[in-house]
C-alpha cells in the first residue's frame, strides 16, 4: 500500500479549518469496517442530540445504510481513498427534508498507516427530533493511488525566466568535538 501524499494526523492545524470547524471530525479505525469518533465539532453534536466522542460512525444513519457505510470505510483505509457520501435523514412519511453531505479524506497515524480519517458532515439544517439518522443517496470513492511516488503527478512548470533548480540536499552536519586538557 503506497500512502504518497496523505498527511498525517499531526500535520492537520485546526486553524486552516476554522470556517468548517463546526462541522469537522477526526475518526479512527478500530476494526475493519468501523471507525468511532476521537473528535467532532458542534454540528455533529447538535445532529446527534449529545456528545459523539467515542461513538461509530455508523451511528448516524439507518440500519439499512451501515453496510455501506462500512465498505466505504475499508476502501479509504485500505485502499487509501477519498469517500464521499449524499445522504437524506431518515423520513418515516413523505419525502425526506434534511438533505447532509460527508467526505471522507484518509490520515496517516505516528505509525505510519491509514487509520485515521479527516471527515466533514454538512446538513442543510438541524431538525428538532434527534439524534438524527440518515439513509445514503449516493456514494463515490475516489482512489488516491494517483499520488503514491510510483505514480507520481504530472509536474508543472511555471512560465518564466527561472532556470530548473537542483534538488535540495541535506549534508551532514558540521560538528566536531573540542576538549580540553587543561587539567
Amino acid at each position: 500500500m503506497s500512502t504518497g501524499g496523505i498527511p498525517k494526523r499531526a500535520d492537520i492545524d485546526p486553524r486552516g479549518l476554522e470556517n468548517i470547524l463546526a462541522y469537522t471530525f477526526i475518526l479512527e479505525r478500530i476494526a475493519p469496517g468501523v471507525a468511532r469518533f476521537r473528535l467532532a465539532g458542534n454540528h455533529l453534536c447538535k445532529l446527534a442530540g449529545m456528545e459523539v466522542r467515542g461513538m461509530p460512525l455508523t451511528a448516524f444513519f439507518t440500519a439499512r445504510a451501515r453496510k455501506d457505510v462500512s465498505e466505504v470505510l475499508e476502501k479509504v483505509f485500505g485502499m487509501p481513498a477519498i469517500g464521499e457520501f449524499e445522504m437524506a435523514l431518515e423520513s418515516r412519511v413523505g419525502p425526506p427534508r434534511l438533505q447532509a453531505r460527508m467526505i471522507l479524506l484518509p490520515l496517516l497515524s505516528d505509525l505510519g498507516d491509514v487509520s485515521r480519517v479527516l471527515g466533514v458532515l454538512v446538513a442543510d439544517d438541524i431538525p428538532v427530533k434527534r439524534p438524527c439518522r440518515f439513509t445514503i443517496s449516493a456514494s463515490h470513492v475516489k482512489s488516491l493511488e494517483h499520488l503514491s511516488p510510483d505514480h507520481p503527478e504530472p509536474r508543472q512548470y511555471a512560465a518564466g525566466f527561472a532556470e530548473p533548480q537542483d534538488a535540495f540536499r541535506h549534508h551532514a552536519p558540521h560538528l566536531r568535538l573540542v576538549t580540553s586538557r587543561d587539567d
